[in-house]
């Protein structure tokens, strides 16, 4: 097994850390997030729609590594003055790096063999748009991190019979729903999962009320103190207080309201509140559209790509947005594009396969029979991760799907894992050998290096990719 994690971490370190810091310009939604991580350091307060944690990591290494505000990221294009963006994309890029060995872990727990486990880690090693995702100041890569990690320590507990992982579950289902609200996919599929195996044990309810401690409270604890933290840090009247109400900002230094001694401050668990009611009721009330947006059930078949960034041309954010281009070097003949486009071998192969199980699951309940552990599993959680996109109104992107894709990704090793054995280590190199060469081919448009308008047309494969 080690020999496998050590080819996993060089490739994946490879595919991630290539080209590391281009481009020296901001690209899509580094334009808010950059705002967002400079409001740290000046402690003026900010408003967002995801909880703070994976702003608070990046800000915080930037912090460590002498990282100072004053850039403005006022635009797609826009070039960085110096070096120290790098440390800002530094974590994110390792998350990313990371998360190969948890999805080969993960499919080893699962019971895949180890061959299958490495195939999984390999293709989302070389998985294009989850490489672009954590090249750049974004929050994804943590939140599949930490999510994936949940969900490996939950298995590793034997359903809470041990108490350190289980733990240690619970702590990194926190730290997912503290980066992003589709965190909480995961902390639904751990609850799913337990409580099934505690109807079918002895349903002792002593330990019930310890797992609900580790399991819902220990997050919930993790999520508020983040928060706090942000709280603390955010003290100062910003560009964030339109959102908020009076007793709010009241304790914003130098707000229009912090010196009306009429209003009554909120404290740290009303703030609390409030602020989650406001980011509900954004994230619910976006009525924003944009050129690049995608509905939930295009997803799979990546009918729709995301343009996040262009050398010499203007594109948009992810408000809509035109945004200038920096102009950097490039002729009338080469361009360099980033797209988030995925990998058409595992994209595809992987929603081919989870059809497939959908397909036998189905079947198999239509016939009465109880689907098998892993396949229920899989399928579970890939429509757990779709289920609260079916609902919303506001613009949705391709890139929601990630946690879904990974998922598929673990279906289309486990269909390979159960073919006949003379047949399944040719079927993995097949598989491995065409998604290494989509890779390849797509790279370009991965890492933003230049492309004659040739190169770049045989590459877009349909009109909707452009």
């Amino acid at each position: 097994m080690k020999k496998y994690l050590i080819i996993l971490i060089i490739a994946s370190g490879l595919t991630h850390f290539v080209f590391f810091g281009h481009p020296k310009e901001t690209v899509f939604d580094e334009v808010h997030f950059g705002k967002f991580i400079s409001g740290y350091f000046t402690h003026e307060y900010f408003f967002d729609i995801h909880p703070p944690l994976g702003k608070l990591l990046i800000s915080g290494m930037g912090y460590m590594a002498g990282f100072e505000p004053g850039f403005s990221f006022a635009e797609i294009g826009q070039n960085f003055p110096d070096r120290s963006y790098l440390w800002l994309r530094l974590l994110p890029m390792l998350a990313g790096t990371l998360l190969p060995l948890v999805i080969f872990l993960l499919a080893i727990e699962l019971g895949l063999s180890r061959l299958a486990a490495f195939a999984a880690g390999m293709l989302v090693a070389i998985e294009n748009a989850l490489i672009v995702q954590s090249r750049i100041m974004l929050l994804d890569a943590f939140l599949l991190l930490f999510g994936f990690l949940a969900l490996l320590f939950y298995l590793k507990s034997n359903g809470g019979k041990t108490t350190t992982n289980l733990l240690t579950a619970g702590v990194f289902a926190g730290l997912a729903a503290s980066v992003k609200w589709t965190g909480l996919t995961f902390l639904a599929i751990i609850g799913i999962l337990y409580l099934i195996n505690w109807f079918e044990s002895s349903r002792k309810f002593g330990g019930l009320i310890r797992d609900t401690v580790f399991l819902l409270v220990l997050p919930f604890i993790i999520y508020f103190s983040v928060f706090a933290i942000h709280f603390s840090l955010l003290n100062k009247s910003g560009p964030g207080d339109a959102f908020m109400t009076p007793e709010f900002r009241k304790t914003l230094a130098g707000s229009a309201d912090n010196a009306n001694a009429g209003i009554h401050p909120l404290n740290i668990f009303e703030k609390f509140k409030e602020l989650n009611v406001q980011m509900y009721k954004s994230n619910a009330t976006l009525t924003a559209t944009h050129p690049y947006s995608s509905k939930w059930y295009t997803w799979p078949f990546m009918i729709r790509p995301i343009y996040y960034w262009n050398s010499s041309a203007p594109s948009t954010d992810s408000t809509g947005s035109l945004q200038a281009g920096s102009g950097q070097a490039s002729s009338p003949q080469s361009q360099s594009r980033i797209y988030f486009l995925g990998n058409p071998v595992i994209w595809w192969g992987s929603t081919v396969a989870m059809m497939y199980l959908l397909l036998s699951v189905f079947v198999s309940l239509c016939k009465r029979i109880r689907p098998k552990l892993v396949p229920g599993l899989l399928i579970g959680a890939y429509l757990l991760n779709m289920l609260p996109f079916i609902g919303i109104s506001r613009a949705m992107f391709l890139y929601h799907y990630m946690i879904g894709l990974v998922f598929a990704v673990i279906a289309l090793v486990y269909l390979l894992d159960k073919t006949e054995n003379k047949n399944k280590k040719r079927a993995f190199i097949a598989l491995l050998v065409g998604s290494v060469t989509a890779f390849i081919f797509f790279a370009p448009l991965t890492y933003g290096l230049p492309l004659s308008d040739a190169s770049y047309n045989i590459r877009v494969w349909s009109k909707t990719w452009l």
